[in-house]
C-alpha cells in the first residue's frame, strides 16, 4: 500500500510533501480512538535496550532533522519508534538556506539536503519538549526516549561557537534524555572545520562541565549523556583523533554517521546531480561507508564508547549488519521516506 503512496507523494517537492504527510498523519492520530487503532497497526515488537543509563522499548530511532521542531513526538511513537532525536536545534531561530533544499534521488534510494539547520529556535523547541512530557501518564515511565541534537547558528563564528552549544545545552537539560552535539553537518558554511581535535576538544570540554553542574541541581544528581555525531568522509587519522578525544573527555557515545558531500557511485545522472549542486547524500550510499566506520570504531575501543549507529538503513538486514559491527542502538530517516511507516515494526521484526 505505502509503495502506491509513495508514488503520489514523490510527485511532490519533497519539503513541502514532508509537512503535508506529518500533519496529515497528526490529524489521523487526533482521537483517543484513531490513535489506539493505528498504534496498533504500527505496534513493533518490545526488544528492550539499555544504553546511556537509560531504557529504550526497541532499538530503533528516528535521526535528528525529521523532526527538528519536537512537532510530531505523539505521532513518532505511535510509529513504534524507541527513541526520537530532535533538532538539530540552534540558539536563535534561524529560516535555514534557499529553497529548494530538499531533492530525491530514487534511483540511489537517497536525498540530497542543504537545509542549514532550519529550526524555530532552542527556547521554542524546550517549550514544545516541555509540554509533552507535562502531558505524559503520571507516574508511569516514558516509553520514548527523546535526544536533543545541538549546533550552531550560521552567523556565529566558529571562536565562538562554544557558546551556542552551551546555550542549547542549558536550554534543553531538563527536556531531553541524551544530548548530540553536531559539527559534522555540512550544509553549515565552515561547520566541519570544529572536527578538528582541538576545536572540538574545547566544545565538548566545556560542555562535560556544564553538565557536572548542572546535575548537582537534580534530583538524581545525574549528568545527561554526550554524544558526537560525526561525518563518514572523515580520514582514518581524524577518525582516531575523534576516538581519543572521546576517551580523554569521557564522551557517552558517538553517532556515525551524518550525510556525506561524496557523490562516488551514485546511479543518478551527473546531469542531474549538477543541477541540484550543493548538499550532504544520505540513505543507501552511505550503508557500507557508515558500518565500516562502525567497526572500526568498536575495535579500536574495543567496545568501550557506545555507536548509535545511522546512514542507509532501509531494513532488518541493514539493522542486523549495522548492530554486528558494533553499534548498540540505529537511527533512520532517508529509509523512513522510502519504506514507509511500518519500517519500525518490519526492522524489529527481523532483529
Amino acid at each position: 500500500m505505502y509503495q502506491l503512496i509513495r508514488k503520489l507523494l514523490f510527485t511532490m517537492d519533497a519539503e513541502n510533501v514532508h509537512h503535508f504527510a506529518m500533519n496529515s498523519f497528526k490529524l489521523l492520530c487526533s482521537t483517543g480512538t484513531s490513535r489506539k487503532i493505528t498504534a496498533g497497526r504500527f505496534a513493533a515488537k518490545s526488544l528492550p535496550t539499555h544504553l546511556l543509563g537509560l531504557d529504550f522499548k526497541n532499538p530503533v530511532g528516528l535521526a535528528a532533522g525529521f523532526d527538528k521542531n519536537a512537532l510530531y513526538l505523539k505521532e513518532l511513537e505511535v510509529l513504534g519508534f524507541g527513541f526520537v532525536e530532535v533538532g538539530t536545534v540552534t540558539p536563535k531561530p534561524q529560516s535555514g538556506n534557499d529553497k529548494p533544499r530538499l531533492f530525491r534521488l530514487s534511483q540511489d534510494k537517497a536525498l540530497i539536503n542543504r537545509m542549514g539547520f532550519n529550526n524555530d529556535g532552542v527556547k521554542a523547541v524546550a517549550e514544545r519538549l516541555r509540554k509533552w512530557q507535562e502531558q505524559q501518564p503520571a507516574g508511569k515511565q516514558r516509553s520514548l526516549v527523546i535526544g536533543g541534537n545541538i549546533g550552531k547558528n550560521k552567523v556565529t563564528p566558529n571562536e565562538e561557537a562554544w557558546k551556542d552549544y552551551e546555550l542549547c545545552f542549558r536550554e534543553l537539560f531538563d527536556c531531553v534524555d541524551y544530548f548530540v552535539v553536531n559539527v559534522s553537518s555540512p550544509n553549515t558554511p565552515g561547520l566541519r572545520a570544529l572536527q578538528e581535535k582541538d576545536s572540538l576538544h574545547k566544545i565538548l570540554s566545556h560542555l562535560q562541565t556544564i553538565n557536572t553542574q548542572l546535575a548537582q541541581h537534580t534530583a538524581d544528581k545525574q549528568t545527561k549523556p554526550l554524544l558526537l555525531k560525526i561525518a563518514p568522509d572523515l580520514t582514518p587519522s581524524q577518525i582516531d583523533d575523534v576516538i581519543d578525544l572521546a576517551l580523554e573527555i569521557r564522551l557517552d557515545g558517538l553517532v556515525v554517521s551524518n550525510t556525506t558531500i561524496s557523490r562516488e557511485g551514485l546511479k543518478t545522472p551527473a546531469t542531474k546531480l549538477e543541477a541540484i549542486g550543493a548538499g550532504g547524500v544520505s540513505g543507501k550510499p552511505l550503508t557500507h561507508r557508515s558500518t565500516e566506520i562502525v567497526a572500526y570504531i568498536a575495535a579500536k575501543t574495543n567496545g568501550r564508547v557506545p555507536i548509535i549507529a545511522s546512514g542507509g538503513i532501509f531494513t532488518g538486514a541493514d539493522a542486523k549488519e549495522k548492530l554486528q559491527a558494533g553499534a548498540s542502538l540505529v537511527q533512520v530517516w532517508t529509509g523512513f521516506i522510502y519504506e514507509g511507516p511500518s519500517i519500525v515494526k518490519n526492522i524489529c521484526k527481523a532483529l
